[in-house]
């Protein structure tokens, strides 16, 4: 297989197994005919709200961790429930299902994954998955949302912080989003986001321990609210900086994102980088199955208890030519 072939392989399928796994469409395949314009790079706007609000949100996180002696062993134990249901709504959803279509969910996971993502408050699916499929189609790039060759501060948050540059906004508007505009738990979600994100990223974590075992609304506001969703933010964003910095690239080396374990251990599974954009569209964004990867572990239960299926994925002759043809051929993460 040509490295061309591999760039278009949403016009092929792959046998793997019993069932045939279609790979996934144009919109998150990188696009190499993508040219920078020449000349000086616009001037960098600030969004000074953005900088208040996140300046703010990282101070009281700070607080938070102050606090944790103070709360119960059930609070705690609650905060890492909200962290891995709020991770979940990013990874197995705006991600993994949303973004790339790497498998099929049934109208109660989307509807569970929806909430999660609002849990998770990092902007509503629709933008998420369109925002991620222009980082996977012009990665590196001025189209790049959060183009890593920008530095690591950019890549992780000063992306937010600034005004997104004319480029990422042209080729956003360009994406075909039809799967996503037809898809009502997406749309209903992105109509009523602001108040699902109050709901379900601060009242619900802070309430739920004051009510059922009496903690102190200052711990759960602090804890299990700002602290857990902090936490989550900074997971996420680590996959963007850290795991287009550091690690290995076993499947393609010509290009920037890595192999990175301890990203890919506290984002539930996405550090498995070098492989993800080599295929987009595997369900698992790596080869070993669930090892560092609770997403694929939560995937694999929602297909065994019959709420998801036809998961894509890529068979062992295809990764393993890939490696001898494009890796670093350095040891694998797993």
């Amino acid at each position: 297989m040509t490295e061309t072939e591999t760039r278009n392989h949403h016009s092929s399928k792959q046998q793997n197994g019993d069932a045939m796994t279609e790979t996934s469409t144009v919109e998150d395949v990188f696009d190499d005919t993508y040219r920078e314009k020449e000349g000086p790079k616009p001037p960098r706007r600030l969004v000074w709200r953005n900088i208040i609000l996140m300046s703010f949100l990282h101070i009281g996180s700070l607080y938070g961790l102050i606090l944790i002696p103070s709360a119960s062993v059930l609070t705690l134990a609650w905060s890492a429930v909200c962290f891995l249901i709020s991770a979940l709504g990013v990874t197995a959803g705006a991600h993994r299902l949303w973004s790339h279509r790497s498998y099929k969910a049934s109208f109660p996971l989307r509807v569970f994954l929806a909430l999660a993502n609002s849990m998770a408050f990092q902007n509503d699916i629709y933008e998420w998955a369109r925002d991620h499929r222009v980082h996977h189609k012009y990665s590196e790039t001025d189209a790049d949302p959060h183009n890593a060759l920008r530095g690591f501060f950019f890549a992780h948050i000063g992306w937010l912080l600034v005004r997104k540059h004319p480029d990422v906004i042209e080729k956003g508007r360009k994406l075909e989003l039809t799967d996503l505009k037809a898809d009502k738990v997406v749309m209903f979600q992105r109509q009523h986001y602001k108040m699902s994100v109050v709901i379900l990223c601060f009242l619900v974590p802070m309430w739920v321990p004051w009510y059922l075992w009496g903690e102190s609304l200052t711990v759960g506001y602090f804890l299990p609210g700002l602290l857990r969703y902090t936490l989550v933010l900074n997971a996420t964003w680590l996959v963007n900086s850290a795991a287009h910095m550091w690690g290995n690239r076993p499947y393609d080396k010509t290009i920037n994102p890595r192999e990175n374990p301890f990203v890919a251990f506290s984002a539930v599974g996405e550090g498995f980088h070098n492989y993800h954009h080599t295929f987009p569209f595997d369900y698992a964004t790596s080869e070993f199955g669930c090892k560092l990867n609770l997403t694929t572990a939560f995937i694999d239960l929602m297909c065994f208890l019959g709420l998801a299926k036809d998961c894509k994925s890529v068979s062992k002759e295809t990764i393993n030519a890939r490696v001898q043809r494009t890796g670093d051929s350095s040891n694998k993460s797993g």
